[in-house]
């Protein structure tokens, strides 16, 4: 229980971090988002925790497949101010979007 705490706490400070830096420096934030730091920390927790290799190969590919996949929902952003959408509609379109990418993400790994 313990162990959890410290994940949760460790990460929830990563995250309250790049929150309040994109505020000051949205560029750096972003970059530093962009970095697959969760996907490091992740890795790790899930290794140290179950010690199987195996899940941990099949953990990586999935995130693997799932990254490319994910950036789905960032594409309504790229268009926003030419098609005049506001941030819900946007964000809205952008969830859309990355429910559908799961669904890809799930037939390939479960297919290929």
């Amino acid at each position: 229980m313990l162990f959890f705490i410290a994940k949760v706490l460790f990460s929830g400070i990563l995250i309250a971090f790049a929150s309040w830096l994109s505020i000051k420096k949205p560029i750096l934030s972003g970059f530093l988002i962009a970095l697959p730091l969760v996907s490091i920390i992740s890795i790790g927790f899930s290794y140290m925790e179950n010690k199987d290799f195996d899940k941990t190969i099949l953990f990586a590919k999935s995130i693997f497949v799932g990254v490319p996949l994910s950036l789905t929902f960032f594409v309504p952003f790229l268009f926003a101010k030419n098609l005049g959408l506001n941030f819900i509609s946007t964000f809205t379109i952008g969830i859309f979007f990355l429910i559908i990418a799961y669904f890809i993400h799930e037939f390939l790994l479960k297919n290929f």
